[in-house]
């Protein structure tokens, strides 16, 4: 190590320099998260309203309720034609044209008037018929279609106390009924159907009903105003019409949380909405999908965010799977669903609860209404979320920060030299054809830089990870093999276990330089709200592995004891494809081979590997009594790799070293991944690195101590029996 060491101070020293621009940037992050420090929580009026049906108090009791554990505002869905056919006391009626034609005498259904209107205007099957009876719902109705759609598009014959109305829809607004089939009565398949059921025209909002606002206003909490859009019905009519009816009721929109398709306005280039948003010191909602990655990003979304200068939160959705977690993982009430919350906040910069009401693990339908458990809930979340300095109130929001191109540069070109310097810790190079490779990197990383400026940070931060993750695994593997050189195979534990510690936490910090070579290129508000996520994560992780049985052949050969060089020699890889496997190497390695499967695709919250209920378990008892909680496979498996490997040098046993050497390296790919999740705050990837170093130390030393008394059992007895046998 020394004479590679020296042979190329100056690249090192060019990495190092890199690796203290990378903290410069990771510093400016940690104190923008630092201060981003408030969350905030929106009632759903329409589930609220579900849970008080099957309670015995009303919806304003329970929205009292809510207001006095110190949720003040409230998400109110605008109406639609079908909010109100399903869930209003107004008397509203909407139906697709396919329908209505099919009655033969359909027309005598409707007033001559309007038969004879939409006759003349030319009607098809993708209109929709919408009946209106009563003042109150005629005037509410009318005025809304009127205000929201333009003339050409509507046919209308309005009463008074009643309206007949005509909305031209088009084939793209149709929603139809998935494919199903005929069968004869022998249940053979006779012919495929599409069957039209509704249309987007009659999901599209028409505004907020009084009798809710008033509820909501009269105990002093806001409205959140929830609006859905369709794009080819969001023009700025749309928009200015939705705005009205946001100052008819006097509502000053802390948050805008997009639904359905776009933002309000964003059919047309006018800027209405995006002026209105910026006017009103509006922040911007952006709502974490339900795999708990990236945002779902409607039309007009990531325009606003960066016209507005990244004044936007992320939204954490109580979706219904979270819902229905009330007891569930044998836990009596709601500890998983405040679980769940909790990390959303702590651990995915998520400052905007967008709460539903709980619901019965066994029951879609039925809520929880014992509103103990929510105050029991919230009571709880606060108190641990103020552990990590948290509180309740409007969400803050994080300043804008970008990376400067030439800071993005410099950690480019760090992650270039560290790549040019892998070769030679393997093959026989000489100085100058290291300089050389490191020439061409950087060129290649300029150019890269120059050509492709969006991609390359995504470039930059993937390169890091690989390259520093393999840097530390030749540093700790060097280091097991030094070992072996300068102690003899019976030494002490005594003596092994400080130098197990020693080199595991220089190759930890290696890797924890590499993690911030990795996060720094990422450190921007644009990925930390999520805009863009580090792609290649399981590339990421296998790669280092590969590298890793690279350098191991090169270090010892096929397995060799006493092996003198460290390069790589073709005899290696003649000898290794001509090796006789032991039926027990085959077995073992089918098993390194099943754990190495399943550590990758369980990665992300998109695998279909699930995590047992066991681990689950033991991870909420971490987050519970630790401020922050270890990674599972760094501590229990990675982490004691790295010690095992050393020990295994030692004492001798390179098959054991490579094995343990394997394992090891996830652990120095892992610290690297726990830096890309981009959205967590760097604290916690600091404290979660730390536990898991200190509890691996500890069940390091007692898996060596373990070992230990194997392989002493193997030398007195297994060995000498083995060898009796031969003879």
């Amino acid at each position: 190590m020394k004479s590679f060491t020296k042979a190329n101070r100056i690249l090192l020293a060019l990495l190092a320099a890199a690796v203290l621009v990378s903290l410069t940037v990771i510093a400016r992050r940690w104190q923008i998260e630092s201060e981003n420090k408030t969350y905030d929580v929106i009632l759903d009026y329409t589930e609220l309203e579900l849970l008080a049906d099957q309670s015995e108090e009303d919806i304003s009791w329970w929205l009292e309720q809510f207001r006095d554990m110190g949720i003040t505002r409230v998400g109110l869905t605008e109406e639609s034609l079908t909010s109100l056919m399903e869930n209003s006391p107004l008397s509203v009626t909407s139906t697709m044209m396919d329908t209505i034609i099919q009655n033969a005498d359909w027309r005598d259904d409707y007033p001559a008037e309007f038969i004879s209107a939409i006759t003349d205007y030319g009607f098809d099957r993708f209109d929709v018929l919408v009946e209106v009876s009563g003042q109150e719902a005629t005037q509410f109705v009318t005025e809304a279609v009127e205000q929201r759609f333009h003339p050409e598009d509507v046919v209308m014959l309005n009463l008074g106390d009643e309206a007949y109305i005509l909305l031209n829809g088009e084939v793209n607004d149709t929603l139809y009924l998935s494919d199903f089939s005929y069968t004869d009565t022998l249940s053979k398949g006779f012919t495929e159907r599409n069957e039209i059921v509704a249309s987007k025209l009659m999901y599209i909002s028409l505004g907020l009903m009084p009798s809710k606002v008033e509820t909501i206003q009269s105990l002093g909490m806001e409205i959140v105003p929830r609006t859905i859009c369709y794009d080819g019905h969001n023009d700025t009519r749309y928009a200015k019409a939705v705005v009205a009816g946001y100052e008819r009721y006097g509502i000053d929109p802390t948050y805008i949380i997009a639904g359905g398709e776009a933002v309000i306005g964003f059919d047309d280039e006018d800027d209405y909405a995006l002026s209105y948003i910026k006017d009103n010191d509006i922040t911007l909602g952006l709502i974490e999908t339900n795999v708990q990655r990236e945002n779902i990003l409607q039309s007009g979304v990531e325009t606003i965010a960066q016209e507005t200068d990244y004044n936007a939160v992320r939204v954490f959705s109580v979706w219904d799977y979270i819902q229905y977690r009330y007891g569930y993982y044998g836990y009596e009430g709601a500890e998983e669903v405040e679980n769940t919350l909790f990390r959303a906040i702590v651990e995915r910069n998520i400052r905007v609860i967008y709460f539903k009401p709980i619901k019965q693990t066994d029951n879609s339908f039925a809520y929880i209404t014992d509103v103990q458990v929510y105050r029991d809930l919230f009571e709880s979340l606060n108190d641990r979320l103020s552990a990590h300095g948290i509180s309740m109130g409007e969400a803050s929001v994080m300043e804008n920060y970008q990376i400067s191109s030439v800071v993005m540069l410099i950690l480019g070109l760090g992650a270039g030299i560290g790549g040019a310097l892998l070769p030679a810790t393997f093959l026989p190079m000489k100085k100058k054809w290291t300089y050389l490779l490191a020439g061409v990197a950087a060129v290649c990383v300029f150019g890269a830089w120059l050509v492709l400026p969006n991609f390359f940070r995504l470039l930059a931060s993937f390169a890091s990870a690989v390259v520093f993750a393999c840097i530390a695994a030749v540093f700790f593997l060097r280091a097991a093999k030094r070992s072996s050189l300068q102690m003899a195979e019976n030494a002490p534990l005594r003596k092994i276990l400080p130098r197990c510690i020693l080199v595991l936490l220089g190759s930890a910090l290696m890797a924890l330089a590499g993690a911030m070579m990795t996060a720094a290129p990422l450190s921007s508000t644009d990925y930390m709200l999520e805009f863009g996520i580090f792609r290649g994560v399981k590339a990421a992780q296998l790669l280092p592995l590969a590298f890793f049985c690279l350098i191991f052949i090169s270090y010892y050969g096929f397995f060799q004891k006493d092996r003198a060089s460290n390069t790589l020699d073709v005899r290696d890889i003649v000898t290794a494809m001509k090796w006789n496997i032991p039926v027990w190497c085959v077995v073992l390695l089918a098993v390194v081979g099943l754990c190495g499967y399943y550590y990758l695709a369980r990665t992300g919250h998109e695998s279909d590997v699930s995590v047992s209920t066991l681990e689950i378990m033991m991870r909420n008892d971490l987050e519970n009594l630790l401020l922050a909680r270890p990674r599972t496979k760094e501590f229990l498996v990675a982490f004691p790799g790295i010690m095992l490997a050393v020990y295994c040098a030692v004492r001798r046993l390179p098959f054991f070293t490579a094995l343990f050497g394997l394992a090891g390296t996830i652990g120095l790919t892992s610290i690297c991944n726990t830096f890309m999740h981009i959205h967590t705050p760097l604290y916690l990837g600091f404290i979660r690195t730390g536990y898991s170093l200190l509890f691996g130390i500890v069940i390091g030393c007692v898996m060596i101590l373990c070992f230990d008394l194997l392989y002493k059992w193997y030398n007195k007895y297994l060995k000498k029996y083995m060898e009796t046998e031969q003879k």
